[in-house]
């Protein structure tokens, strides 16, 4: 069974380090035999304001990517305790686009906690957009030192957890994928 799982770049700052570590999990799970996926930058469908109606052309490209989706990996940065307002507004420009779809977190900050708070209040807002947040995330900590120039993860400690999330959210968008089909 193929699988669909795009990887969303959740943030549109200019000099994001997060981009490191959404490129780095869009090539690890472009490895994965039974997965495609696509890097998704929140940057291409900013609108200024909420669509909540769906009719912008921003709307309707995003909800194209999320629609044919079997499940997500946000990438999100901790921005004052919290992920950024436009990863926000781009999300509640959908509904039941993402019912019933698996969505993985991670967390990225220059700080020890790698984003964690931002994870934790993501995860409340996919389940109140009807998503399945799993229950691993990763945590990218001190992202301006945890990258090679060639965008390779230089803390290997991070491969085990990076293996959990991925069997945990390749588990839920398979049985997701069988349930909403059926």
């Amino acid at each position: 069974m193929r699988l669909s799982i795009p990887v969303i770049l959740g943030t549109a700052r200019q000099g994001r380090y997060s981009e490191k570590a959404a490129e780095f999990m869009f090539n690890e799970v472009r490895k994965l035999a039974e997965v495609d996926s696509e890097m998704v930058d929140i940057r291409d469908f900013l609108t200024g304001v909420t669509d909540s109606t769906g009719t912008s052309d921003q709307a309707r490209r995003f909800a194209e990517k999320v629609t044919k989706a079997d499940g997500l990996i946000i990438v999100a940065p901790e921005y004052n305790h919290s992920y950024p307002g436009e990863l926000k507004i781009t999300l509640d420009m959908l509904s039941k686009e993402y019912t019933h779809k698996p969505v993985g977190i991670c967390g990225v900050s220059s700080g020890m906690l790698g984003g964690a708070r931002a994870v934790e209040q993501l995860r409340l807002v996919a389940i109140e957009l009807r998503m399945a947040p799993i229950r691993e995330a990763v945590y990218f900590s001190r992202v301006r030192d945890l990258f090679d120039e060639n965008g390779e993860i230089k803390d290997e400690s991070y491969r085990p957890r990076i293996e959990k999330f991925f069997a945990e959210l390749l588990w839920y968008a398979r049985a997701l994928k069988v349930a909403r089909e059926s």
